[in-house]
This record gives structure tokens, C-alpha cells and sequence, in this order.
């Protein structure tokens, strides 16, 4: 037995709800739900006793409503991205990369708990309620608007382990990220938008100071970034750096909405305030990645970027993926993915492999060869034999499930499934090439082959039964397995169309 091992099996676990298990010191529970460092140096000095290299840090960049061609290097020729360009050249990219939901909070909980939506039941923001009561056929299921205590998340893990972990940016899942692991807090709370002030100080966010008036929000959580990065460069440290970039408002930085009001847009991409947002959350990519070199931490650091969904339509075009923000079609949950590990993960690589932000739990538990309960659920698969070996991984179905209704935010919307709901209640599992919905209202069915029809645009449910048969069953059983709510009870102010 190797001593890692032998430290996994020797950490005290402690049984909670809904069969979650979390990291503790002696027999207690912090009140807070905060883990405390429960193997204090265990982890940097195992790698000592064994020959093993240092563990490596982790940098974690999540970009806010990010759509998958809001990137020169994924297609647009309206917005500039150089920094973000060549740190995808310098690794692998996933052109299957997904959310594991199509908003920002159940996407963040996901990628935090590593687990699927049913398991810990943050499906949307605010209430799964919204859009007009006469509208809604069903009853959703309620939401939870915060990640329980309960959950174990990735930084408890890293932070149990001997990281030191940092929180900069965008939360959304409880009111403080150190009740969830995270040693330091920068910026975030519960709020999921810039709220007084917006992207221009004075702002007031937890522990942001306002250094002077009119300074740029993305700038300064760089800064904070950069910072945390050059004071903890000794020992190994994750950092969760999640802009709120470029959620709205839409706000960009004067200087650089002048430049891109002076240059030809295209029919897709066409917002001069936009894409200054974007150059900026690109210029924080690029400060981050330099301070990293400056330090000489870059073959000691695995890089992620990615989105927590899809771009917001009326704001950006996702085309050629339909839709956007909140739904289920390409457009909602297809992201920029890729990891960048200097010396190990080879560069210009790219992988058709789907993937989502459930991979992220196990591929950085692994990297920080951090011990974890063996009875942590883990949704996700560990790809770091990808990444670093180019180990194919075996096909696995991809699973989406939001019992719950969200309003459109077009009027008229021709690009979700009817014009008044990016979603409405239902599930989507992905196969391969094969992608099915189902609808829960109407028990509406679509099926698309993305090989073929990346745009989902010819559904065929009709002509592939057998595939229907197929994936629809997958669905049927995994939703049995995770217990996935399924509302049948009508809501009594409904109104048929025909009756509004």
C-alpha cells in the first residue's frame, strides 16, 4: 500500500444527507460547514518521502455567459481573444465541452459538487417559477437556491489535502465560498450579476477594495488574482478565478468600446460595449497567465478555462449552435473548454470527446493526487489519461435534467422551442453523435444527430425510433438512479392558448 493510500483510508468520514460524505477533522463537523486542513502538510511532504514531484496548482478560470464563438480562436472575427487563443494553442480543446446545466447557478454547483443536478438540486436561479403562471402546465419542482452544507465540494477536497485555495470573482451558491472550502474570498457572494455601480468602482463586493473611482471590475479581480498567485507561489494553491464577465450589464471599458465601435462587426457578432468586455476578461486571462510564467509556475500548473453556459442571445449570437442562455439546445450548454499543463499536456492538441464541468472534480482531485472518500458520488469521469497520455475514454451518455420553467428573453423567440420559455420542464441526454429531449408537459420528443446537424434544426424522432427507444430508456433509468424529480401535478392557472 502506498502511503497515499494508506493516508485516504485513514481519514475519519462522517455520514450526512443524502448519502454525501464529507472530509473531517476527528469525529466533528464544522458548524460552518467549513472543512478545516485535515492532512496539514501530509500531501506536500508524502511527495518528499516517496520521490514523487511536488502537486501541481490548479488554476481554474470560468468565464460568465461566455458563448461558444465568443472566442477568435472558436470562430468570431469581431472579438479579439489573444491571450485566451494561446493559452487553448498551448493545450488540448474540447469541441464536445458542455455546462453541466444552462445557467449560472446549477452550473456552478455542479462543477463545485461534482455531482449531477438531481443530486443536489440547485436547477436554476431564484425560483423555478418564472415566466407567467398561465403559461406553465405543470408544477416545477422547487429549487434550491444554495449548495447545502452537506455537499462536499472540490476546494474542501484540495484544502483537506494541503492546498491553499482562493475564491476570486463570481459565487452564486451560498452567501460566503469559505463555508465551502475556499480559504479566501474575493468578490463573491450569493448575487450572480454586478449589482451597484456594475463593472465601474465604486462597487461593493466582499472584499474588493475600490481603489479609485471608475476602475474596471474585471481589472481589479485580475489584480486580486495576480496577487494571490505571487504571495502563495511556494505552496501548491487552487485558485478559483470566476469573473462575472460577461454577464450583464453590458459594460465595457470606455477606451476599449471606442476600439471596437471603430471596427466592421459581422452579422453574427456586432456589440462594440460586448466585445470590449470580452478584450477585458481576455486581458485578466493574459495577467494571470503571466504572472504564472513570472514565477516560473507554469509546468507546475494546470490551467482550465471554460463558461458556466451558454451566450446570452440579443446580447451575442451563438450561431451556428441554436439558442442560447437557459436552454437546452447546443447553444445553452456547448462551451469553450480546454486545459493547459506545460510539459504535460502536449500543445495544439484537440479532442472531439464529450465532456462536461462534472470532469473537473476527478481530473483535479487526481492531478493533486488528493485523497477523497471512496463513498463521495462523483458524476464525472477523471481525464487526466486523456489530457496527459492521449488515453482514449470509452463512450459514455452525457445527461441533462431541469424540471423547471425559464422565461424567454426575446419576445417572439424563434430559436428555443416555443417563444415564451428558454425551458420548459424536461431532460436531454447526449450519445455519441445522437442527442434526445424529452419534454415533460407534452412528453415531446427530439432527436438530433450533431455530426449532422450540429444546429438541431431536422428533428428525427419520427424516422429513428429505435434510436429514440434507445436513449429514451437511458434517460428513464438514470433518472432512477439519481432520483430525479419528474412534475406531473398540473398547475390550475394554467390557460390553454386558446383561452388566454
Amino acid at each position: 500500500m502506498t502511503l497515499l493510500a494508506s493516508i485516504e483510508d485513514s481519514v475519519p468520514h462522517s455520514k450526512c444527507q443524502q448519502g454525501h460524505y464529507r472530509l473531517v477533522k476527528g469525529t466533528e463537523i464544522p458548524k460552518t460547514g467549513r472543512v478545516k486542513a485535515v492532512l496539514p502538510f501530509f500531501l506536500i511532504f508524502a511527495s518528499l518521502l516517496t520521490g514523487e514531484e511536488k502537486p501541481p496548482n490548479l488554476v481554474y478560470i470560468n468565464a460568465d455567459d461566455l458563448g461558444w464563438t465568443d472566442l477568435s480562436s472558436q470562430g468570431s472575427r469581431y472579438y479579439e481573444t489573444p491571450n485566451i487563443d494561446q493559452l487553448a494553442a498551448s493545450g488540448m480543446v474540447f469541441t464536445n465541452g458542455y455546462a453541466a446545466a444552462s445557467n449560472c447557478a446549477p452550473s456552478r454547483a455542479c462543477a463545485m459538487s461534482g455531482q449531477w443536478t438531481p443530486r443536489h438540486g440547485v436547477y436554476t436561479v431564484s425560483p423555478s417559477t418564472r415566466g407567467k403562471a398561465k403559461d406553465r402546465k405543470l408544477i416545477p419542482t422547487p429549487n434550491n437556491k444554495t449548495l447545502a452544507d452537506e455537499v462536499l465540494t472540490l476546494p474542501e477536497v484540495l484544502q483537506a489535502a494541503g492546498y491553499f485555495t482562493a475564491h476570486v470573482g463570481k459565487w452564486h451558491l451560498s452567501e460566503d465560498p469559505l463555508d465551502h472550502g475556499f480559504e479566501v474570498n474575493l468578490g463573491g457572494f450569493h448575487g450572480g450579476a454586478p449589482g451597484r455601480g456594475g463593472y465601474h468602482s465604486p462597487y461593493n463586493y466582499p472584499n474588493v477594495v475600490n481603489k479609485k473611482k471608475g476602475e474596471y471590475l474585471t481589472d481589479r479581480l485580475a489584480e486580486e488574482a495576480c496577487r494571490i498567485i505571487s504571495e502563495n507561489k511556494d505552496r501548491p494553491f487552487f485558485l478559483s478565478f470566476t469573473t462575472y464577465s460577461v454577464h450583464t450589464p453590458i459594460q465595457g471599458r470606455e477606451d476599449l468600446v471606442k476600439k471596437f465601435a471603430a471596427k466592421e462587426s459581422t452579422a453574427e457578432h456586432n456589440n462594440a460595449e460586448y466585445a470590449a468586455m470580452i478584450a477585458s476578461l481576455d486581458m485578466a486571462v493574459g495577467r494571470v497567465v503571466e504572472t504564472l510564467k513570472e514565477h516560473q509556475l507554469l509546468e507546475r500548473t494546470l490551467i482550465i478555462f471554460t463558461s458556466d453556459n451558454g451566450g446570452h442571445e440579443g446580447v451575442t449570437s451563438n450561431e451556428p449552435l441554436r439558442s442560447g442562455k437557459g436552454s437546452y439546445y447546443e447553444g445553452g450548454i456547448r462551451e469553450p473548454f480546454f486545459f493547459s499543463w506545460k510539459g504535460k499536456i502536449k500543445a495544439g492538441q484537440s479532442s472531439d470527446t464529450p465532456m462536461t464541468n462534472l470532469d473537473l472534480f476527478p481530473t483535479l482531485v487526481a492531478a493533486a493526487r488528493a485523497p477523497l472518500p471512496k463513498t463521495k458520488l462523483l458524476d464525472g469521469h477523471n481525464l487526466l489519461p486523456l489530457l496527459t497520455k492521449g488515453q482514449p475514454l470509452s463512450e459514455r451518455p452525457l445527461y441533462w435534467h431541469f424540471p423547471i420553467y425559464l422565461e424567454g428573453y426575446r419576445e417572439n423567440d424563434q430559436e428555443t422551442r416555443d417563444p415564451l420559455f428558454r425551458t420548459r420542464p424536461g431532460s436531454v441526454v447526449r450519445l455519441g453523435p445522437w442527442k434526445l429531449h424529452q419534454y415533460f408537459e407534452d412528453n415531446g420528443l427530439e432527436l438530433y444527430n450533431l455530426d449532422e446537424d450540429l444546429s438541431e434544426q431536422t428533428n428525427l424522432a419520427n424516422t429513428k425510433p429505435e434510436k429514440v427507444k434507445e436513449l429514451l430508456a437511458l434517460l428513464e433509468n438514470w433518472r432512477k438512479e439519481t432520483n430525479a424529480p419528474v412534475p406531473t401535478e398540473l398547475n390550475p392557472k394554467f390557460r390553454t392558448p386558446e383561452t388566454h
